[in-house]
């Protein structure tokens, strides 16, 4: 089902406050450190990851990644709640709406305060 979506209202989906973010190195599933995308759109309640090679929506994994500048980490179990592939016609990144499934609330927490710091950090600029 690449491409596609589960049931996941746009409300939800952009009710929380989000950030762009690059993060490079993630753990995934099975404990092996790789690059495995750009993620962008950071939120309390999930991560937009940018790659030529998505998972299918449906699909659960453990993720581990450092926010810049943050001094704790986000490991939680993801579920994709959407894909879209890579195609040169394509004007959209290829990648994945992930949805954090049993993330700390205090981690939940310290995201919104990170969001909160860099929004203020680029309106300073």
């Amino acid at each position: 089902m690449r491409g596609g979506s589960l049931d996941f209202p746009g409300a939800e989906r952009r009710a929380d406050t989000r950030n762009h973010v690059l993060v490079t190195r993630t753990k995934v599933g099975d404990g092996r450190k790789y690059f495995f995308g750009y993620a962008r759109d950071v939120s309390r309640a999930g991560v937009f990851i940018k790659t030529v090679t998505p998972r299918n929506p449906g699909e659960e994994f453990e993720i581990e990644f450092k926010l810049p500048k943050a001094d704790f980490t986000i490991k939680c179990k993801v579920q994709v709640v959407w894909s879209r592939s890579f195609s040169e016609a394509g004007k959209k990144d290829p990648g994945m709406g992930l949805k954090f499934v049993d993330l700390d609330p205090l981690i939940q927490d310290k995201i919104d305060e990170w969001v909160q710091k860099e929004r203020e950090a680029e309106e300073d600029e």
